[in-house]
């Protein structure tokens, strides 16, 4: 019933932005903890944004400064602005939905950065 659809991926040039997208279907969204995840080819996934349903949003070092982002309650939607992108930021992302015992993930989107 809670479906994650990301959108937004694709080639940019080191130095360029991405904004990615993911929305959620159901009647939950509002009250969950989103989060933003990357797995690069051969490297684990990893968490690179956190958004609380109350309170602040946390970033990974990696990202911290380049990265923003956010959610937007009424579309059921968050959102990861990519600015100043490094090759190193090539991987598949991905969202997820924390509500209770929910843990759902989307199907992922690729983000490929050219130097």
């Amino acid at each position: 019933q809670v479906r994650l659809v990301e959108s937004g991926g694709g080639l940019v040039q080191a130095g360029g932005s991405l904004r990615l997208s993911c929305a959620a279907s159901g009647t939950i969204f509002s009250l969950s903890d989103m989060g933003w995840y990357r797995q690069a080819p051969g490297k684990q996934r990893e968490l690179i944004a956190s958004i609380p349903s109350g309170g602040s949003t946390n970033y990974a070092d990696s990202v911290k400064g380049r990265f923003t982002s956010s959610r937007d309650n009424a579309k059921k939607t968050v959102y990861l602005q990519m600015n100043d992108l490094k090759p190193e930021d090539t991987a598949d992302y991905y969202c997820n939905l924390k509500f209770s015992r929910l843990d759902i993930w989307g199907q992922g989107t690729q983000v490929t950065v050219s130097s």
